[in-house]
């Protein structure tokens, strides 16, 4: 079921960078944009619960999904691309076994608790 799961962040993730394909940005805008997302971990310096309600805000597929549509129907491509990047992001991150957060640590996510033991474990890989 594990490897099911990925399958399916994994065509996710192709998805979003198919849809920024059909931009009118260079290619090298996406990977350089990727990673933009994990600057809502900046949260955690205030405490977990900040930072768990930070970094799922901007880890959630479904703001992801409504950012995208909004930039699509207000015909705004930076919208639209920040909606993609979002989507892309979060798939590639579930993809890996990151999860949203709950707020008894960073550690803890809806699939599980990550880290050394279960990267040790093979849970993460």
């Amino acid at each position: 079921m594990k490897s099911l799961l990925k399958l399916e962040e994994a065509a996710q993730f192709a998805l979003s960078i198919i849809l920024f394909a059909k931009l009118p940005f260079v290619w090298w805008l996406y990977p350089a944009l990727l990673l933009l997302p994990d600057v809502s971990m900046i949260g955690y310096a205030i405490n977990t619960a900040v930072g768990a309600f930070t970094y799922n805000l901007f880890h959630h597929k479904g703001i992801a999904i409504l950012v995208g549509l909004a930039g699509f129907l207000l015909g705004n491509s930076y919208l639209l691309l920040a909606g993609i990047i979002l989507f892309g992001h979060s798939a590639m991150d579930r993809m890996m076994g990151y999860g949203l957060k709950y707020t008894t640590g960073f550690n803890v996510t809806h699939l599980g608790e990550i880290g050394p033991e279960q990267q040790k474990a093979g849970m993460l890989v």
